[in-house]
This record gives structure tokens, C-alpha cells and sequence, in this order.
């Protein structure tokens, strides 16, 4: 930045009010940052409630976005191009820790998904879901964009590594969304239809091996649950049927914070991590569901409009490929709570109880503060 640009933007300083000068020394966008506590504190309260009022849970879950808020504004002072340099060495440290995860990973509930490393438990995959973007980004804007056929193909190739690995974990809502993240990336580096055309019909084709020989017993249950979960109310269509239930029966106000007789009454199971969505619609009703969605909406508009103004290729396509994976989030989990699509075990962000998670969405978002704020820095 040269003398005249620097002399501007320090006259530009002091004609700020004292708030928005603080947000721009740590480089935090005060409207995404705002938002995201608005939800996370909502999160909290709705978990005081799924957990059956649980202080001790609720605690671990406020600690987790301690530490997820603390990364995200040290990733804000980041710059893009720092994140930019060391995007494919993070992959390649991702790419490690899935494989130790299968070599010595913690297993619960029959999948092998962590790492103990005694002091807490890790969960790599959930680091991948912001680092094969980032990966992709950093492999894309090397180059003119739209990429040419070979690159393209690279790119799929090094998204497929890391999807891989998450599935035979097996864990195939992660691995799904790990999946979206980088399929953002190309989308928005100019991905052609014709092409999209053809992935299509090649999953049209491939549907029924995948269906025989790739998902396993219980996915291929949870599918037919979707299409029927009547079938077998007692077991597999227990959860689906109950959160439908407890949906349906907040009308349009909710029976109110911690009145809730479905979470309550321990008929939800999961109440606290997936199905969350449903303890909140029944406790404060479709106004409620309604004012959630439209705070879920301004972030992700937010997020693209950062996309949208991003000064070079790499920061585009990771604040696109972040704000359309967040929606990703938000549609896939409020869907099959809702019975519109199968249960994968996706979390709602900022609101389901969890710790890799979290901390991985919070450093998300200082990343898209790190490009918005060094923009507005850089520009002249």
C-alpha cells in the first residue's frame, strides 16, 4: 500500500464510529460476526433444553465455542495469501491424519472416526470439509479459469482422496459433505454444463452398483426408512416418525423454552446432535423455525456477498465453496429431520452438540473475515 492509499484509509479511520474502527484493527465483519453469536447463544439455550437441562453439557458446549470464536479471529488476521500458501500443506497434513484414523483411529458405535489425543478427541474429517476446499482453491487459481479438461480432472482426482477416506470410515454424511465443498469450488471456477450433464448421467448409471456393493447395510436401511419409515415404526423409522411429531405439534407459537413433551419425555432420541432442529421447532414453533431460517439465510447471503468481492480467484472460490457448504449444512440436516431427505448424520451448524465441528465452522468464518477486511485493506 503506498503513502497516498495509506494516508486515505487512516483519514477514512477517523471518520469511523469507535466500534467499527475496533472491527477493523482485528479484522472482523461485524454483521457475520453478530449473526454467528446470535446463533451460537441461541444454540446454547436450545441445548440447556435437549440435554434435560444439563449444566455440565451446556458448559463443554460453550468452552467448544471459546475456542472455535478464538480461532476464528486469528484466522482473521490472516492474510488470504498467507492461507493461500499454506493450503496444500494442510491438505497433505489432513490427508495423513485420515490415514492414522484408519490405522489407529478411536472407534464408537462401529465407526473408527477419531483420534485420541488424550486430552481430547479429534475428528480429522471435519477438518477436511475446509481444507480440500481450500486445497482446490489454492490447485485452481494457479491457472486461467475456467480449467481446461486435464486440470479438472485432477482436481476430481484430489477430491476423491480425501472423500474416500472419509467413507470407508464409514462416515458418509462427512464424506458427502466433503464431497459439496469441493464441488462449489469447481462450480465456481466455471464448471461447464455439459460436464455437469455428464456427471449426471454417470451417477444415474453407476446408481444401482453403489446402491449394491458401496453403501452398507444400515445406509441402504436408512434409505428405504426415508421412502417409508411407517414400515417399521418401532426401529428403524423411530426417529423420523418422533421428529416429525415433535415438528408438527409446536403449531405456529411452540409449547415454549423447556416445555417440550417429545424432548422432554425422552421420546426424540439424538435430541441434542441431529435432531435438534426438532426440540426447537416444537418449543418455539413455526415463527421460530422461520426467524432461525432467515438468520441462517443473512449468513449465508453475507458469505457470498464477501465471495462476490473477493479481489482474486483463490479468496472467490473458498468464500463461495464456505457459504454454499454452510447451506449444505442447514438443508441437509432441517431435511431429514424433517422426513424430506434420509438420515446421514449431518449436525445443524452452530446449534447441534458437537466439538470438531464447531471449532472447523467458527475457523470458516475468520476465514471469510480474512478475505473481506484484507480486501477492503489491499484495495485502492
Amino acid at each position: 500500500m503506498n503513502s497516498t492509499n495509506r494516508s486515505a484509509l487512516q483519514a477514512s479511520n477517523r471518520e469511523m464510529p469507535l466500534l467499527q474502527q475496533w472491527m477493523q484493527q482485528l479484522h472482523l465483519d461485524f454483521p457475520l460476526l453478530a449473526s454467528v453469536f446470535i446463533l451460537s447463544l441461541t444454540g446454547l439455550f436450545v441445548l440447556y433444553s435437549a440435554t434435560g437441562q444439563d449444566v455440565a453439557e451446556v458448559q463443554k458446549q460453550a468452552m467448544r465455542l471459546g475456542v472455535g470464536f478464538v480461532l476464528m479471529v486469528f484466522l482473521a488476521q490472516l492474510t488470504p495469501q498467507t492461507l493461500q500458501r499454506w493450503s496444500p500443506y494442510l491438505f497433505m497434513l489432513a490427508i495423513i491424519l485420515l490415514i492414522l484414523v484408519l490405522v489407529a483411529g478411536v472407534q464408537v458405535k462401529g465407526a473408527q472416526r477419531w483420534l485420541d489425543l488424550y486430552l481430547f478427541r479429534f475428528q480429522p474429517s471435519e477438518l477436511m470439509k475446509l481444507v480440500a476446499p481450500m486445497a482446490l482453491a489454492w490447485f485452481l487459481a494457479e491457472t486461467a479459469l475456467p480449467p481446461r479438461f486435464v486440470r479438472l480432472l485432477a482436481s476430481l482426482i484430489l477430491l476423491a482422496i480425501p472423500v474416500v477416506l472419509v467413507a470407508v470410515q464409514p462416515d458418509l454424511g462427512t464424506s458427502l459433505l466433503i464431497a459439496s465443498s469441493g464441488f462449489f469450488v469447481l462450480f465456481m471456477a466455471g464448471l461447464r454444463w455439459r460436464i455437469l450433464g455428464g456427471a449426471s448421467l454417470l451417477l444415474v448409471i453407476f446408481a444401482w452398483p453403489i446402491w449394491e456393493y458401496v453403501l452398507r447395510d444400515y445406509q441402504r436401511r436408512r434409505v428405504l426408512t426415508f421412502l417409508n419409515p411407517e414400515s417399521d415404526p418401532l426401529g428403524a423409522g423411530y426417529h423420523i416418525i418422533q421428529s416429525k411429531i415433535a415438528i408438527g405439534s409446536g403449531g405456529l407459537f411452540g409449547k415454549g423454552w423447556l416445555n417440550g413433551t417429545q424432548s422432554q419425555l425422552d421420546f426424540l432420541p439424538e435430541r441434542h446432535t441431529d435432531f435438534i432442529f426438532a426440540v426447537f421447532s416444537e418449543e418455539f414453533g413455526m415463527i421460530g423455525a422461520i426467524m432461525l431460517l432467515m438468520l441462517y439465510l443473512f449468513i449465508v447471503l453475507r458469505g457470498m456477498f464477501i465471495a462476490a468481492q473477493a479481489k482474486d480467484s483463490f479468496s472467490r472460490l473458498l468464500a463461495g465453496s464456505i457459504s454454499l457448504t454452510f447451506f449444505v449444512y442447514i438443508f441437509v440436516n432441517m431435511g431429514m429431520v424433517s422426513g424430506l431427505l434420509p438420515v446421514v448424520g449431518v449436525p445443524l451448524p452452530l446449534m447441534s452438540y458437537g466439538g470438531t465441528s464447531i471449532v472447523t465452522l467458527l475457523a470458516g468464518f475468520g476465514i471469510l473475515m480474512s478475505i473481506h477486511t484484507h480486501r477492503k485493506m489491499l484495495s485502492p
